[in-house]
């Protein structure tokens, strides 16, 4: 039995099918579909049952997944500890944020890091999805709560600013009422947002018109006049079309927070991207 089929058993598990699969390990459909007929017929056990909706996990193929997930965090402990020894600043760097961090924060911070250490192959993740860490789904991670697992490094960076916004040549709403106002909102299914939930509480008679997971389109979609939404000043502030509202009352503000694995401490490349971020990060955060 090979680390790699099961490897391919773990991806196959969690997505579902052998082209989620596929896509996840960056192989061919083909490739991952004879990997895991080898592994069935190396263990002599059936491991998934073809349905319709796709591949189902068999009692055999049940009751495995603990050893192997097991397997695979041996395999990436030692993967991590490895890069994590690692001097030479050249290699990928893999980082994930929230979208509207990615595209209003990072690229000033990016581009200094790039003209400095040109051997280091950046990729920069986004989306709601919290790529792991342990798994060496991203190197290092920025996030508005905590990390909750005692073997990531963390630091609190900075404080998160919010605003309220409207189109430009929108008149100002009634704070307190809105009455007239639509809002644009957050999707809420992957947590509670303490700025919608003040935006819609200082604009009661506002009626919610549209909601989106994210930043960029729900600053597009005020600055087309769609309605109020409230954003990150590093989003709002940089958006044109967009006018902050000057309010007695501001949206609460949040942390920004910073952390990757404790194996990947030494990384040089990882250091010095720190180091860059420590430098950018008050400027661009207003």
């Amino acid at each position: 039995m090979e680390w790699s089929d099961v490897r391919i058993f773990l991806a196959v598990m969690r997505s579902g099918t052998l082209g989620g699969a596929a896509r996840a390990l960056r192989l061919s459909h083909p490739t991952v579909g004879r990997r895991l007929r080898a592994l069935e017929e190396a263990t002599g056990q059936i491991l998934f049952q073809r349905t319709a909706d796709g591949l189902v996990l068999t009692e055999e193929g049940s009751a495995i997944v603990a050893l192997a997930e097991q397997m695979e965090e041996g395999a990436l402990a030692l993967e991590r500890r490895l890069a994590g020894q690692e001097q030479a600043l050249r290699g990928a760097l893999r980082i994930s944020s929230a979208d509207w961090f990615g595209a209003y924060v990072l690229p000033p911070i990016v581009t200094d890091y790039t003209s400095a250490y040109p051997g280091v192959d950046v990729e920069i993740l986004t989306g709601t999805r919290l790529f792991s860490l342990a798994q060496r789904e991203s190197d290092i991670a920025f996030r508005i709560v905590p990390f909750d697992t005692s073997d990531i490094v963390q630091r609190r960076l900075s404080r998160l600013n919010y605003g309220v916004y409207v189109a430009a040549a929108a008149p100002d709403p009634v704070f307190g009422d809105g009455a007239g106002f639509g809002l644009i909102t957050h999707d809420t299914s992957t947590g509670q947002f303490p700025d919608i939930d003040w935006l819609k509480a200082s604009f009661p008679n506002a009626a919610p018109i549209v909601r989106s997971n994210n930043r960029n389109v729900q600053s597009h979609l005020c600055r087309q006049g769609l309605g109020i939404a409230v954003l990150p000043r590093a989003v709002g502030n940089h958006v044109s079309g967009l006018r902050r509202l000057e309010l007695s009352a501001e949206p609460p503000s949040r942390d920004i927070w910073m952390g990757y694995h404790r194996d990947l401490k030494h990384l040089q490349r990882l250091r010095a991207f720190i180091r860059v971020v420590d430098e950018h990060l008050r400027a661009v955060l207003p």
